[in-house]
């Protein structure tokens, strides 16, 4: 069929069809939409897993308010000889023998490009904060997180699971 025919056949339908399909092409957008948003945002449950033994740590839940990135234990995964209840013993100042869950340990990251950077981690387990930056990786079900002092290259990275 020549291509001048089979465009006068798609300009040609009835005004029903074209309306539905229009409909459908819509409904399908909206539909991709928040599949795409959702894995293109840290915001969310993850699974903190420790690069050292491979086993995962803790719950984090991201937020962000005014364009600045927080994070909140929000649950442990003690080891068998470990306290269920743990505190941040080596912590400084207000955080200092405060509960691990609850405790606020990322904070201050800003969008800058495809990773949010200028912010800082806190590691519980000595009491350390150091400089960080993130980025949503495969495809959303993943995030990157380094912690890191002066410059990137000089700290570690940690791999969090998506939980929701």
């Amino acid at each position: 069929m020549p291509l001048e025919t089979m465009n006068s056949n798609l300009v040609n339908l009835p005004k029903r069809t074209t309306r539905a399909l229009q409909c459908l092409a819509l409904a399908l957008g909206f539909v991709a939409l928040p599949t795409w948003s959702a894995e293109a945002t840290p915001t969310g449950l993850w699974k903190n897993i420790d690069d050292n033994s491979g086993k995962p740590r803790a719950l984090i839940r991201i937020t962000e308010a005014n364009g600045t990135l927080q994070g909140r234990i929000e649950k442990v995964f003690p080891g068998p000889n470990e306290d269920p209840n743990p505190k941040c013993e080596k912590c400084e100042g207000a955080t200092r023998n405060a509960p691990i869950v609850g405790l606020v340990m990322l904070s201050g990251l800003k969008k800058d490009g495809d990773e949010y950077t200028g912010g800082e981690i806190l590691d519980p387990e000595n009491g350390s904060t150091y400089r960080s930056k993130v980025r949503v990786i495969d495809d959303g079900r993943k995030l990157s997180v380094r912690g890191y002092i002066g410059i990137p290259a000089l700290g570690r990275s940690q791999t969090w699971l998506r939980q929701e």
